[in-house]
């Protein structure tokens, strides 16, 4: 580092005023005192003029450098001169500077992300109700324009109404999802029973099972009580059931077991459907994906997307076991 000579100037000056002092004491002839006197101001006056210079220098110095750490940072580079370990004003002002662009970096790059979050979900909304509205309008121009015996009359009012209802759905699952990614859904935590919230979530898939023949076999115990938002889990639970009585046979099972472990419940939900691949383990829970096998069956993929989200913001987790024509296994894993 640069030796500073000019940081003993106040020391230089406190001392030529100390020297007057003591000469001013003395019994000297005017004549000298008097010379000793203008010297020492003249020195004085030199040391000030250096001192301010000196300021100057430092302050054109000290700006200098900042303008150049702002003009690195503009362009994405790191400063040269910055000396992070330096105890100096301007080491500090560098960081400060440093600290401010890397937030600024963080912000824009997280709307950029955002960004483009809402161009695919966008894209992805549109595509989902691309259809429902197509249908509608196909099957009310025909109603509208033609004249129908009774029966297909009834037939098309019936298609009509069920995309209506498929349209109502994908509306409902996108205030769930919009609530959901955005944090505005509140979760009220209580100790409750979770028979009564495994009982609510099969009372919403109990009906699309009687249709399909397929038996629910249920396994938990009526006083396994656990902290819990009932509303909430009971959502995530029936997504996990729809899913697997919607993937299963007519004439299969759907298994729902409870198993207490030492900090979790384990809840697991079990089909005798077609499975999914192992590559696919982790796609199922994005939002909008569908496996290939699965594109025939009503459903929009969202239903695993949302149970996810849910059971992950009560602090808890879901795993996946399958074999592909042979069923699949969703663990809910539960705080106790």
């Amino acid at each position: 580092m640069k030796q500073d000579h000019t940081a003993c100037l106040p020391h230089l000056l406190a001392l030529a005023a100390l020297l007057l002092i003591l000469l001013g004491l003395l019994e000297l002839p005017a004549a000298l005192l008097h010379a000793a006197a203008v010297g020492l101001g003249l020195a004085v006056l030199l040391l000030t003029l250096l001192w301010k210079r000196h300021q100057k220098q430092r302050e054109f110095d000290f700006a200098n450098s900042v303008c150049e750490t702002l003009d690195a940072l503009i362009n994405d580079q790191e400063p040269e001169n910055y000396r992070p370990y330096e105890d100096s004003q301007l080491s500090k002002v560098q960081g400060k500077l440093l600290q401010y662009h890397d937030r600024t970096q963080s912000g824009q790059r997280q709307s950029e992300e955002t960004k483009q979050t809402i161009q695919e979900l966008v894209s992805d909304i549109s595509h989902q109700v691309k259809t429902p509205i197509a249908n509608i309008r196909i099957f009310t121009d025909i109603l509208r324009q033609h004249e129908l015996p009774e029966e297909k009359r009834t037939e098309f009012l019936s298609t009509l109404s069920a995309q209506v209802s498929k349209l109502d759905f994908l509306m409902q699952s996108l205030m769930k999802m919009s609530r959901l990614e955005t944090g505005t859904f509140v979760l009220h935590m209580e100790n409750a029973s979770l028979y009564d919230t495994i009982a609510q979530a099969v009372s919403s898939i109990a009906a699309m099972a009687d249709r399909k023949q397929i038996q629910i076999d249920i396994n938990c115990s009526s006083q396994e009580t656990i902290r819990h938002d009932p509303k909430w889990t009971a959502e995530a639970l029936g997504n996990l059931l729809d899913n697997a009585v919607k993937y299963t046979p007519e004439g299969g099972t759907v298994y729902v077991s409870v198993r207490p472990w030492q900090f979790y419940i384990r809840i697991d939900i079990t089909d005798t459907g077609i499975g999914i691949p192992t590559e696919h383990y982790n796609d199922v829970f994005k939002r909008f994906y569908r496996t290939p096998s699965s594109a025939a069956a009503e459903g929009v993929g969202l239903g695993l997307y949302l149970a996810q989200g849910l059971i992950t913001r009560q602090k808890g987790y879901i795993t996946l076991t399958s074999e592909t024509g042979r069923g699949s296994t969703f663990s809910v894993f539960l705080l106790r």
